[in-house]
């Protein structure tokens, strides 16, 4: 596909390892980024719930307190990948080309094909494992 035809955001993966061994803290960033406070701000106040503060609860509560997937970390990252997005998208001649450059260079995929590789290198099971006896 080329690096030019999609985008990528949020930390690499020695990013992660190296925010989670210094204690990743998922409020840091939140305080120190009025665009996501505001985002959480506003899910927690029922801004996209008519009013109701309590129905995403739990997802704010796990950005604040848990992030396990350090969406927090990452949401700077995804704002300014985000604008590259929309100024690719607005040329409507780039957009078309990285899309079939996508689609054409995506290669073979099949759910079928990507389970039988995940039975055979990881799970090494076969038919038989896979009976119950009752």
């Amino acid at each position: 596909m080329g690096a030019e035809n999609f985008f990528l955001f949020g930390l690499t993966t020695e990013e992660v390892f190296e925010a989670k061994a210094r204690g990743y803290n998922p409020r840091d960033y939140v305080e120190s980024n009025a665009a996501l406070r505001d985002a959480i701000d506003w899910i927690a106040g029922g801004q996209f719930s008519g009013g109701d503060t309590e129905i995403f609860r739990p997802i704010v509560d796990s950005l604040l307190y848990h992030d396990e997937y350090m969406i927090c970390a990452d949401f700077a990252s995804y704002l300014k990948c985000q604008q590259q997005v929309a100024a690719a998208y607005a040329d409507r001649e780039r957009w078309t080309t990285m899309s079939i450059l996508n689609a054409a260079r995506s290669g073979f995929f099949s759910s079928d094909r990507t389970i039988a590789e995940y039975n055979r290198d990881i799970w090494q099971a076969s038919v038989l494992d896979l009976v119950r006896e009752d």
